[in-house]
């Protein structure tokens, strides 16, 4: 599976940005995607996941309400559409797939591959 991450830029802080990732490849064998995001010197930090069959989503606390994951399962691709960002939600931004049904989703472990990760900066 090939994942391709597009969509960061630069947004003051209360603006909108919406990421895509495109999924190539076996992408029949996907439960699950994700979206991650990593600060320097920090370990990557769980964003929100979307149930690909019937697009059960889950969200860090931190994010819920503001952004919203979906899916298009005929373009496979995941959305990650983010309101209201704050200067806090800087960070590179990945798109992971989970192929294997695992229950620990907010660990990067359970994600098996990774787009190349695009930048979101929120100036104020």
């Amino acid at each position: 599976v090939q994942l391709q991450a597009s969509g960061g830029g630069l947004v003051q802080a209360g603006g909108s940005l919406r990421l895509s990732c495109a999924a190539s490849g076996r992408t029949f064998s996907t439960y699950a995607m994700g979206w991650f995001r990593q600060t320097p010197g920090k370990e990557r930090e769980f964003v929100a996941r979307i149930r690909w069959s019937d697009g059960i989503t889950f969200y860090t606390s931190s994010v819920r309400g503001r952004f919203t994951i979906s899916r298009d399962n005929a373009k496979n691709t995941v959305y990650l559409q983010m309101n209201s960002l704050k200067l806090e939600d800087t960070a590179v931004y990945y798109c992971a797939t989970d192929t294997a049904r695992r229950s620990l989703y907010s660990d990067p472990k359970s994600y098996d591959y990774w787009g190349q990760g695009t930048q979101v900066t929120v100036s104020s």
